[in-house]
């Protein structure tokens, strides 16, 4: 699955290629891939396109929007002048569409967006702007660490005070857009081992795990992402995070860049996580 700054890069990528454009025509070749009634959204513009947590919102001129997830497998083509491709990488980036894995065409006004999804857990929702915030979907998802102050972590941190600190900021339901990779990153850059309980962890190192988390995501946007070799940009290329800036995260058996130690992997709350045994001690003063 995407994490938040690689679906933030597709958001960025695809503005330019949809925005203004009407859509002509929407065909849903896959019932369980479309939510609603496509007929609203034909013949209107497409005005903005917004991200909550990994979710895609296509605003439309007539008050409705356009959800778009692509969870594990999605996959947006845009197919005009010029063809550009976002999420899980595969020959569809080239080849004639649409395919057998092709399960919602928007045919606009300039070109054609092609929602693919080979695995069918992806979905395009239909949905009033105005209710867009109340959706379950996205009801549920805390603010992003941008939006967070330290002492709102701190205190959700304490709520969950005898839960490993990594599986705290793992629940999107707690802060919003730490998926596996920032996790380790921004942990690390905090000194914090991923094992400690979240009720031991101080304010200060609140903050600092805090601003940790906006650095690393930072980071990971300016740089097109991490892609992890299944999630490119929109216009077909990768982005370079892990190979510019990650620290710890595929790194095992590596010398850490701060301290020459030997990076490991472990698990924790179920995750394999990366971790430098001298920098983030599990007992802490």
């Amino acid at each position: 699955m995407p994490e938040l700054p690689e679906v933030e890069t597709i958001r960025r990528g695809l503005k330019k290629f949809v925005i203004h454009q009407k859509i002509v025509k929407i065909t849903v070749l896959c019932e369980k891939s479309f939510l609603g009634q496509p007929e609203i959204t034909e013949g209107k513009t497409i005005i903005d396109i917004r991200r909550f947590g990994k979710a895609l919102i296509l605003d439309l001129d007539n008050d409705y929007s356009l959800m778009i997830h692509l969870r594990m497998t999605g996959q947006l083509i845009y197919d005009g002048k010029e063809r550009y491709a976002a999420g899980h990488p595969s020959d569809n980036f080239t080849s004639k569409l649409p395919n057998k894995q092709t399960r919602v065409v928007l045919k606009l006004k300039n070109g054609t967006l092609y929602f693919n999804d080979q695995r069918k857990f992806g979905f395009i929702k239909v949905i009033k702007t105005e209710e867009i915030k109340d959706d379950a979907f996205i009801k549920k998802l805390a603010k992003e660490p941008w939006e967070m102050t330290a002492e709102e972590l701190y205190q959700k941190l304490q709520k969950h005070k005898n839960s490993p600190v990594k599986a705290v900021i793992l629940d999107q339901t707690i802060i919003c857009g730490l998926g596996n990779i920032y996790a380790d990153e921004s942990l690390f850059m905090s000194k914090i081992h991923p094992k400690r309980k979240a009720g031991t962890i101080s304010k200060k190192e609140a903050e600092k795990l805090l601003k940790s988390a906006c650095e690393v995501m930072q980071k990971s946007i300016d740089s097109g992402g991490s892609t992890m070799a299944t999630y490119v940009k929109a216009d077909g290329t990768k982005g370079d995070y892990l190979e510019k800036f990650a620290q710890v995260f595929r790194r095992e058996g590596k010398s850490c860049l701060v301290c020459g130690g030997k990076i490991i992997k472990t698990k924790v709350a179920g995750r394999g996580t990366h971790i430098c045994p001298n920098c983030q001690k599990e007992d802490h003063a």
